[in-house]
């Protein structure tokens, strides 16, 4: 399946933000204190990719694209997944803005819960290293974080149960129930962010039945997450989800406004999906 290209402005948006609020967004459902521990959402060798537009006034522009993977790795002698994500700016755009932003996670393949995560990104002249570590027998999160404003430094925070950094959580959220949920149930969730746990949630909003750009039919679970203000995106209810009502759980469009224009990301690609697509109508 492929998506025609749409546009965004590089020199407007922070693409990074753009990745970031995509990992916050696709994040659904952790019931406080409870961890999916069955995986029937994805498998070793899914690739997913998105493209990522911006929109001023009445004008869509190019922003460039955000890909996922899932491969295998040992870590510390357990089997794990790895999850793979990088976004980078349309190499038409680099010479006024170049982006070029990788997170990895390393998670338990039997406990499903997170093991190592790595945020390595250059956005112009700015660049960010993040790398945590969870352990679990002591509770804690071994933090290591640079970026060009400030020096090298270690932490140690509280590890609260079922906190996940932005990409595992992704993945821990394609494993959810929704019949669980009623419209407008806040589901609670818990993740790390720039060496910081925030408790936010999410309002789920039902099903819904969405057409795509390419004239593509899904059936779809809706919901909007709880974000915390930042540079780029306001505090509040203020972006909105669609992801495939089958097993897969794929995000297929998120939008959302920002504190000037709005943004949205596409689903282009899917490669080595686990299940059928069965949500897709035609």
């Amino acid at each position: 399946m492929k998506v025609n290209h749409v546009h965004i402005d590089i020199g407007i948006l922070n693409h990074s933000r753009v990745l970031l609020f995509f990992f916050i967004l696709i994040s659904s459902r952790l019931v406080q204190g409870q961890c999916s521990h069955e995986n029937r959402a994805y498998q070793v060798g899914e690739t997913i990719g998105y493209k990522v537009a911006y929109n001023w006034g009445f004008i869509w522009v190019n922003a460039g694209q955000v890909v996922f993977k899932v491969r295998s790795k040992k870590v510390d002698g357990k089997n794990a997944f790895h999850f793979f994500a990088y976004g980078t700016s349309l190499k038409k755009w680099d010479w006024i803005y170049r982006v070029r932003d990788t997170y990895e996670s390393f998670i338990d393949i039997d406990a499903l819960r997170p093991l190592r995560f790595r945020r390595n990104t250059l956005e112009g002249k700015y660049s960010v290293n993040n790398a945590y570590e969870f352990d679990y027998e002591q509770g804690k999160i071994y933090t290591a974080t640079e970026n060009s404003h400030k020096p090298f430094s270690r932490d140690t925070i509280q590890l609260p149960p079922c906190t996940f950094d932005v990409l595992s959580m992704i993945y821990e959220a394609r494993n959810i129930d929704y019949s669980q949920y009623r419209e407008n149930d806040k589901i609670p969730i818990s993740l790390i962010i720039d060496g910081k746990v925030y408790n936010l949630y999410i309002r789920y909003l039902g099903k819904e039945t969405l057409k795509t750009r390419e004239k593509e039919t899904y059936k779809c679970f809706k919901f909007k997450p709880l974000l915390v203000e930042g540079s780029l995106f306001l505090a509040g209810e203020n972006m909105t989800v669609w992801v495939t009502d089958d097993q897969n759980r794929i995000p297929v469009l998120i939008e959302a406004k920002i504190l000037v224009g709005s943004v949205k990301a596409y689903l282009s690609e899917t490669y080595g999906i686990k299940n059928l697509i069965k949500s897709r109508i035609n």
